[in-house]
């Protein structure tokens, strides 16, 4: 048992070396394509991208696998107990809660890379489309340099349209990224789950929950009153056509 705990342990370094590997790579490609775009290191990036998807993943495989280990590592405790043995109970409990730390710290450092990932596929979509606009200001150039109406105004729809997509994604990108990264929990799922637990378990809450906001529903007295507010501007605008 201690020469598998050993060997479990020994996986954590190295994951955690080939992401610094990763990311180091995906720095020297994002620092090339700052200097010279035209480089097309915009393919290795997303190939960079997809090792770091791949650690991902891999650090969540050792967190389940972590878990089960801990799992039994619980009932070893409930055995040892049944038969006696605190001093082997108190062994098998030390190395429940070491996999209980080392699952939290795969989880978060996959919840980490996940982040990464997000953020670099922002930043690969981006370089590709200025890349695009790069491509189109070149065709108006030289548009503007013939002279030739028709091919800088076909030429100024697609920048038109490159841009506003730009915008579109751009905006997209980070409202997903601010969703994604966020550290806090709302307190009101917070509160929810703590109260499903509790429920499914047939215990006490004695925490005090908070219950739903009363003015989360309209009553049929305020529903009134914007009804007679709507007729009197109706009204008003009536009066003065």
């Amino acid at each position: 048992m201690n020469g598998q705990n050993a060997i479990n342990t020994q996986k954590s370094p190295i994951l955690i070396h080939i992401c610094f590997k990763i990311l180091s790579n995906i720095k020297i490609c994002l620092q090339t394509d700052q200097k010279n775009p035209a480089m097309g290191n915009t393919e290795k990036l997303l190939n960079q991208i997809m090792d770091l998807k791949f650690t991902s993943k891999s650090l969540q495989r050792q967190a389940k696998k972590c878990e089960k280990e801990e799992k039994s590592e619980k009932l070893k405790v409930k055995k040892a107990i049944e038969k006696g043995n605190m001093d082997g109970a108190r062994i098998y409990a030390e190395n429940a809660i070491r996999k209980r730390t080392e699952q939290m710290n795969y989880l978060r450092l996959a919840s980490r890379l996940d982040a990464v990932v997000a953020r670099l596929d922002t930043q690969a979509k981006m370089t590709t489309i200025n890349k695009s606009m790069g491509n189109i200001v070149k065709s108006l150039e030289s548009s503007l340099a013939t002279g030739n109406l028709q091919k800088m105004s076909e030429t100024m729809d697609k920048f038109e349209k490159q841009f506003v997509n730009m915008e579109v994604q751009a905006e997209f990108m980070e409202s997903a990224m601010a969703g994604s990264t966020s550290l806090s929990t709302p307190e009101g799922e917070v509160n929810s789950l703590m109260q499903q637990v509790a429920d499914d378990y047939g215990l006490e809450v004695s925490v005090g929950l908070p219950q739903p906001a009363a003015h989360a529903v309209p009553t049929k007295t305020q529903e009134k009153v914007d009804e007679d507010d709507l007729s009197r501007r109706l009204a008003e605008l009536k009066a003065r056509g």
